[in-house]
């Protein structure tokens, strides 16, 4: 069982990394409004942060509940929030890359912690885990 959960999860990271891809690369492009494409980014980022922490330690150990993985997602999402505050000049150089905006992003916003937190909240109820754990209904 736990094996399925974490092919589900995996797969379910894979699909999230390629939406985000292709929302930053064509969301402009086939004109989604600006809304979308910079907040629907944030909302995925979110749930691949939430996908890859639920990833790595449902390996681990299956222990930890999906809940607790959104609470630890969430602490990397706003610490890495935060971090955008911090400049270095090697570090803003590396933000100006195709990677750094990816994974680090350039500037901070309260509104992106907001759609990483409705990111990890849509990740953590489609969590298989979550749904195995859930009482079922006759």
């Amino acid at each position: 069982m736990i094996q399925r959960t974490q092919g589900l999860r995996l797969m379910l990271l894979i699909v999230i990394i390629v939406l985000g891809l292709a929302l930053r690369r064509f969301g402009y492009a086939i004109d989604l409004p600006f809304f979308i494409v910079k907040y629907g980014g944030s909302l995925l980022w979110g749930s691949m942060v939430y996908f890859l922490l639920a990833f790595a330690v449902g390996g681990l150990s299956a222990r930890i509940r999906p809940a607790g993985i959104a609470i630890i997602a969430f602490a990397i999402a706003i610490c890495v929030e935060l971090f955008r505050l911090y400049h270095t000049p090697w570090l803003d150089a590396f933000r100006l890359t195709t990677a750094g905006a990816l994974l680090l992003g350039r500037i901070f916003s309260l509104w992106n912690i907001v759609a990483y937190a409705f990111g990890i909240a849509a990740a953590c109820a489609l969590d298989p885990a979550f749904r195995l754990l859930s009482p079922s209904k006759p």
